[in-house]
């Protein structure tokens, strides 16, 4: 599953019905997933096979869809973080192959959204410097054609989290 795009995984994806024990457990695994099925059933107060359960229903069901480890970008000398704004005036479904394949294929984009508006595409992108970054857009732009690229660079990160907020 870990190959696949989220955007075909949500797809796939049913809809599915959480109670507060639930809750509690994709909590848990959101701030901790290295947190043992003991520890999880502890907290929540059930027995280990019924969280085991529910956590493999999850899976099942495409709520979880994988466990990562968070890495620090400084202390891989990842110190500059930029977001990109993506303007084309192409729209076909070639070059729209094309980009979203380059992006995949650059694990310095760590983010990418489509978006409406004036805006076409948004990257975040993390890399050592603005060399770095250099050296990233000019590989991007000599693979497809993009109308107008702008670079921001982030001064300071205020908030970063994984954890989404649980209906």
């Amino acid at each position: 599953m870990a190959d696949k795009n989220p955007s075909d995984l949500r797809a796939e994806r049913t809809s599915v019905r959480l109670d507060d024990v639930d809750r509690k457990i994709l909590s848990l695994l959101q701030s901790d997933a290295s947190l043992s099925l003991d520890q999880i059933a502890e907290r929540v107060g059930a027995s280990k096979t019924p969280v085991w359960n529910r956590i493999r229903k999850l899976r099942d069901a495409g709520v979880i869809l994988r466990q990562v480890a968070i890495l620090d970008p400084d202390a891989l000398g990842l110190e500059a973080c930029f977001f990109v704004l993506v303007r084309t005036s192409e729209h076909d479904k070639d070059w729209a192959t094309r980009f979203l394949q380059a992006l995949r294929d650059r694990p310095e984009v760590i983010e990418a959204h489509r978006l409406a508006g004036d805006i076409d595409y948004i990257l975040k992108v993390q890399v050592r410097n603005a060399r770095a970054y250099d050296r990233f857009y000019q590989s991007l732009i000599g693979e497809v054609k993009i109308h107008n690229v702008t670079a921001l660079l982030s001064m300071e990160e205020i908030k970063a989290t994984s954890a989404l907020p649980i209906p």
